[in-house]
């Protein structure tokens, strides 16, 4: 099958056009766009992919083409493609809401307002659209309460006189039209002061009602011009609001797009630099590369009969398509609407504070477990693991000159440290400090417990990472194939300031992993705490060495031993003190000794004795 579908790909033009990927039952599971058609799809049928596009693949019967007369036109086709078909591997908007409408329909004797997610030709009237559900929705609630119109579920005329009033004719905030006595042609006039206020027209409004107030308050009436008074200076609010609204898609639009546990795409909508709303939708990881993926999603996003176009529209990333679809926008706008990545200033802040929004997110919406687990799927792809790495094991090595090196084991299992698998090395038998000679000998006897059949050094990892470059690498590798066995195993490079910056191959192959910070950080936290693990040993083993000289000091016993170090609290701190303070604990005789001891040696030099090579309860091997 795969032979035939790369020979029919190889017929192909060098021409544009979209190509759609049909599996065993004739469905549509994936349609693109491709410059060239020949090079874009004979390229499924080659090497390796990522597991998402080859399940795709292993599922693809046959495949249709359709030759376009320019780049243009095979976006524009490719688009109304996917609308049509919904394919399953290709990336989709749940949602098409885009920016709401109000809806009016006069022909009602009770007309109310709703929002409605498009403009239908169905008689009644729109007004709109308007930035944001959440916002609009409040601003009609506002128009409610200020022309005192309801808000509630009644429906008029049915169920005028069915109950009693409800709290919000109590308290003031509706006129109470589900009474008997409530009329209709009040109601439409109220109902064409809200629509005045949708229009844009509340000066028109404001300007009436204050005409009706001065000639009430001539009357005598000074109830009736209290009330128009309220509802003067509630319009007057309500059209502070509504203008940011209504105006709320015309500046500029900020895209987010992040690959996390789950894929998250984000729009920022800006008004003179302000955030006026957002619009999130949470996806599946795509099979397109980022630029791709954010030119389908952008397109998606736009064209499904927003209503409202905003000025510009900013990418996190660079497109192969930005000025075809800057038309096809703008053709749909009506007018032009610009697609720009910004790369500094203000403008590249906007789009730094929608890539925030989108990976927190994924944050907010994804446990622990699910980052973690995503992140080493990442790390398997970049590696190239046939197996997920669950099990990950680091080592690194620690000396003190030439004397007391030894060496540490971490565990990561999903992601998380396995502190009870930890194993500590001290390396024997060496003369002189050798890195490659003493990771070969930590390597190699953890291994070696392993063919031993030792239950505690089982199972296998499934990743290796060793502190340092592709020679310690390469060390690790002979370790194990002098055993028979072979795990996939990587250095950690790292950078001016001691951090891991990249893992690199036995042969030399750097992989770089800053480019992803989930996975730029577990390995990074990795290193250290493998790094201060071996430290961590190190001091251990020269606080012993210190405080078994002190039992060999003239003058000092256990008794003593025992009264220095509750006065010092610790080895290091009775090195370091003067002799005064250490007469102070014991006699004079034994301060001098003890002082002289550890000073007469080299700075930094401890007294030492031959470390053992048994292993201890402390986790040694």
């Amino acid at each position: 099958m795969l032979d035939t579908l790369r020979e029919k790909a190889n017929r192909l033009p060098l021409l544009p056009g979209v190509y759609i990927m049909l599996d065993a039952r004739g469905e549509v599971i994936y349609v693109g766009k491709a410059k060239k058609l020949k090079n874009r799809v004979s390229s499924y049928f080659h090497g390796e992919h990522l597991p998402k596009v080859a399940a795709m693949v292993e599922k693809v019967a046959d495949f249709n083409v359709i030759v376009a007369g320019s780049e243009f036109e095979a976006l524009v086709l490719e688009n109304s493609l996917i609308k049509r078909h919904k394919p399953h591997y290709n990336i989709l908007l749940k949602d098409d809401k885009g920016y709401p409408f109000v809806r009016v329909d006069p022909r009602e004797e009770y007309p109310v307002m709703s929002l409605s997610s498009r403009a239908a030709k169905d008689g009644a009237k729109y007004y709109g659209p308007f930035g944001g559900r959440y916002q609009t929705r409040e601003i009609l609630n506002t128009i409610c309460k200020a022309l005192l119109l309801p808000d509630c579920s009644r429906k008029f005329p049915r169920d005028i006189g069915k109950e009693r009033p409800c709290l919000n004719y109590h308290m003031g905030t509706c006129a109470g039209w589900c009474l008997q006595d409530s009329s209709p042609e009040d109601y439409r006039a109220r109902m064409r002061q809200a629509v005045l206020i949708l229009e844009g027209k509340s000066g028109e409004l404001i300007e009436d009602l204050k005409r009706q107030m001065e000639q009430a308050a001539e009357e005598l009436r000074f109830e009736k011009a209290a009330e128009l008074r309220d509802r003067v200076r509630a319009i007057e609010g309500v059209t502070v609001k509504q203008r940011v609204i209504a105006t709320a898609f015309a500046d500029t639009d900020a895209i987010g797009f992040c690959r996390g546990a789950k894929t998250c795409f984000t729009v920022l909508h800006f008004v003179n630099g302000d955030l006026a709303d957002k619009d999130v939708e949470m996806m599946d990881e795509p099979l397109e590369e980022d630029g791709e993926a954010v030119s389908d999603l952008v397109r998606q996003y736009y064209t499904a009969h927003r209503g409202g176009w905003p000025k510009s529209i900013l990418l996190p990333c660079e497109i192969e398509d930005r000025e075809e679809l800057e038309t096809l926008l703008s053709e749909t706008a009506g007018r032009r609407v610009y697609i720009e990545t910004p790369h500094r200033g203000e403008r590249m802040r906007l789009i730094e504070s929608a890539a925030l929004n989108a990976r927190e997110e994924i944050q907010r919406r994804t446990t622990m477990a699910q980052r973690r687990s995503k992140t080493l799927e990442w790390l398997q792809k970049a590696l190239e693991l046939e197996q997920f790495p669950a099990r990950i094991e680091a080592f690194d090595i620690s000396n003190l000159g030439d004397t007391g090196i030894v060496a540490a084991m971490t565990v990561h299992v999903d992601g998380k440290p396995l502190k009870r698998d930890y194993r500590k090395f001290r390396i024997k038998d060496l003369e002189g400090a050798d890195d490659y000679a003493s990771m070969y000998q930590a390597v190699y006897r953890r291994f070696k417990r392993y063919v031993d059949g030792d239950a505690h050094f089982a199972p296998l990892p499934d990743l290796l990472l060793i502190d340092g470059g592709e020679n310690h690498a390469a060390t690790a590798v002979r370790a194990q194939q002098d055993l028979g066995l072979s795990v996939p195993t990587y250095g950690m490079v790292k950078d001016d300031r001691h951090r891991t910056r990249a893992l690199i191959t036995p042969e030399g192959r750097e992989i770089g992993i800053q480019a992803n910070q989930a996975v730029f950080a577990l390995i990074g936290n990795i290193q250290e705490e493998t790094h201060n693990t071996a430290i961590g040993y190190q001091r251990s083993l020269r606080n012993e060495s210190y405080a078994s000289a002190l039992e060999k000091i003239e003058g000092v016993g256990p008794k003593r031993k025992n009264d220095l170090l509750k006065a010092f609290k610790s080895v290091k701190a009775i090195r370091e003190a003067e002799e005064e303070q250490l007469a102070l604990v014991v006699p004079r005789n034994a301060a001098r000794a003890i002082y002289r001891c550890f000073h007469d040696q080299e700075e930094g030099e401890a007294p030492h004795q031959s470390p053992s090579a048994t292993a201890s309860p402390r986790g040694e091997a």
